[in-house]
Parts: structure tokens; sequence; C-alpha cells
């Protein structure tokens, strides 16, 4: 795929991931469509594509409302004409044992922005992604490929989106629109910082250990837009993460006990 003169929808693009495919993809002479709350903050990402030299435009959209979602998909094919990706990167994390939530409401806030959101967006953009035989891309994490300690919710989020867009995939079988789902590592961004904590309240507190301990944000973006470039179903980031999709398989409990010392070490002083 040619990504210049493309209409691309990205979610999430006020910061981190998002944020920085954008940039990347201005640099390809896309046309974007950047969503988020905090619209300040996106309309910098906005300000940043066009000294790229791309058209861009800012919708402040909250995902998890269908009607922003409705309202996202309809504003940037009025705009732009035609809809040609939507990448669903919009998230929130969690960090807190199980037994020590005290509000499970998080759950539910948790499922309404990382895969519910995924859901409306892609419902309204289809019937455009399938004139265009476009591409879905789904911007899940090495968590929706197997438990994570201390991320029961996030992981069970990127679980479902998972199973989603799997599914969706063989349903659009013969229809021309391909489906990306992308799993990245740990990624140097805000997200382990800017948490839902045991209590439903979101932290702003920085880890004992820097973030900067993840995948540089633009090797992750670079990553991804090679794969979107090449139309990919998948994209495992890491050696790691894509060794133990196989060594899960065969040795699960030591599957476990691996990415519970990963979570430790990442989160953890020595």
């Amino acid at each position: 795929m040619q990504l210049q003169d493309k209409t691309i929808i990205v979610t999430g693009a006020s910061a981190g991931i998002g944020q920085e495919l954008a940039r990347q993809l201005a640099w390809r002479g896309a046309k974007l469509a950047l969503a988020a709350r905090n619209e300040e903050a996106l309309d910098e990402t906005r300000r940043q594509c066009l000294d790229c030299g791309a058209q861009a435009i800012a919708i402040g959209t909250d995902v998890a409302r269908q009607e922003d979602c409705r309202r996202l998909v309809e504003r940037t094919v009025e705009h732009f004409g035609r809809l040609d990706v939507v990448v669903n990167n919009a998230g929130i994390s969690m960090y807190s044992p199980f037994d020590q939530i005290s509000d499970l409401g998080l759950f539910s806030r948790i499922m309404e922005i990382n895969f519910l959101g995924a859901v409306y967006c892609t419902h309204f953009a289809l019937p455009h992604l399938k004139r265009a035989r476009g591409l879905l891309v789904a911007v899940s994490s090495l968590q929706g490929k197997t438990g994570f300690p201390d991320s029961t919710a996030y992981s069970a989020s990127k679980h479902a989106m998972q199973g989603f867009f799997d599914s969706l995939r063989i349903e659009l079988a013969g229809t021309g629109v391909d489906v990306l789902v992308v799993s990245p590592g740990p990624v140097a961004t805000s997200i382990h910082t800017r948490r839902l904590t045991g209590n439903g309240e979101l932290s702003g507190e920085s880890l004992s250990r820097p973030n900067d301990r993840g995948m540089p944000v633009g090797e992750c973006a670079r990553q991804m837009v090679r794969a979107i470039e090449r139309r990919r179903r998948e994209l495992v980031m890491t050696a790691s993460g894509k060794a133990g999709q196989w060594i899960k398989l065969i040795a699960p409990a030591l599957t476990d006990r691996f990415v519970a010392n990963a979570v430790r070490r990442f989160y953890q002083d020595e």
C-alpha cells in the first residue's frame, strides 16, 4: 500500500504511539484525521503533521461514546472524500493486583475504551473501507496474547480486541478489506505512568524505573508503518514476544514465570 494521499484515521493521536505514528504517516503524504479526548494535545499533533507537509484535521473524540465514533468517521469522509485506513490505537492501562481492586468499575471503563472503542470505530468505518478496499489496524499488545499479572482488566481488553479482529478478518475475506493486529511489548510512552489504579482513579505518578526502558516509540511506529504498507495480518514486536508465542504452546507454565519476572523487572527497582 502506497500511503501517499491515503486517508487515515488514527485514534489516541494526542500522545505516545498514536502521535508518533501520525507524524510518520504525515511524512509519507497521508491525509490524517486525528482523534483523541485531549483536544489541546491533539491540536499540537495536527500542527506537527502540517509541518511535515501533510493534510490533517483534529477531531475531539471519546471512543467510548458511539456517537463520537460515528461523528469521527462522518467528518473524516466529509472532509477528505474517502477513508482508506483506520488505526484503532486509543487505550488506557491499569496496574493493580486483582484482589486489591476496590472499584470494579475500572473493568467497564477499560473495556469501553480499549475494546468497544475499536468496535464502534470499526463499525462506522467499515462501509467506507469496503469501497476503498482499505485496511483496519488494531493496536493490541503482547497482553492480548498471554496474561500479565497486575493487569487483569487491560489484558482482558486486549484479548477481546484480538478475538474480535481475528473473527472479523475471516468475515471480510474476499471484500478487499484487510485486518492488521499489532502487538507491541513495552513501549516508552506515558501509558505506563498514566494508568488506572485499584480504586479506579487515574494515576499520573512516575514508575520507580523510568518508562524509557521500553522500545523507543519511534521504532514502534516505524514497524507499524512498514506493516501497514505491506498490509500484513499481524505484527508481534520484540524477539521475546515472538518466541513467547511458541514457548507458550509447549511450556505454558514456563511462559507464566517468564512474564511474571519480566513484569517485576519493569515495574520495580532492582
